[in-house]
């Protein structure tokens, strides 16, 4: 709707300053660069986004194996976990001592979060590790990474389009600023009595 009501400006009349004709390219300059520019930026940055996180998620899917341990015991809350009576996906996890087999044929024995809400000992459970049986974190996915990269690509698109709105403002506000001095000067060089009656007779 603004920039409707600001197509005046394009029009030949004897009241168009060059400054508005000047607003006016300001404006479509920055239309133009937002509807083109943040879209080309944003699928540049999801694109580059996309083959890093996918790299990524393929290394860690390598690198980590999914290996089936064995409860020995359960462990007491942590002192510092939350309050006991609140509910939260947290809950679904518990704090056990566990073996397990590594991916190398290795035996190992661990204090690990199993994702059992209430463990005995011999219930089994999958847990991620490395080649060695070290605990990891559970590998990145294909379909988390590309939604990452579709977060990044909007976020950039976004940022775009946000930095030229504000290099527009800036534009306007310089210009406006510089409307306002001549004016000051025009009013300065009427003089103090350019309304008097008879001023200038």
């Amino acid at each position: 709707m603004r920039a409707i009501s600001g197509l005046w400006r394009w029009r030949r009349n004897p009241l168009r300053r060059g400054t508005d004709l000047a607003e006016a390219w300001v404006g479509l300059v920055a239309l133009v660069l937002i509807l083109v520019g943040g879209p080309v930026i944003g699928a540049l940055t999801g694109g580059a986004a996309q083959d890093a996180l996918q790299r990524t998620a393929r290394a860690q899917l390598e690198s980590r194996h999914l290996v089936t341990a064995t409860v020995i015991r359960k462990l007491n809350r942590s002192p510092l976990d939350a309050d006991p009576e609140t509910s939260s996906g947290r809950d679904l996890r518990s704090r056990v001592v566990a073996d397990w087999t590594a991916p190398d044929g290795t035996t190992h024995e661990g204090k690990v979060m199993a994702d059992l809400q209430s463990p005995h000992a011999g219930d089994h459970f999958g847990m991620w590790t490395d080649l060695h049986g070290r605990t990891a974190a559970r590998p990145l996915d294909s379909a988390t990474a590309t939604t990452h990269a579709v977060l990044a690509g909007t976020g950039a698109a976004l940022l775009t389009a946000g930095v030229i709105e504000g290099a527009r403002r800036f534009a306007l506000w310089r210009m406006i600023r510089r409307r306002y001095a001549r004016w000051d000067r025009a009013w300065d060089r009427a003089g103090p009595d350019w309304g008097r009656t008879g001023t200038g007779s």
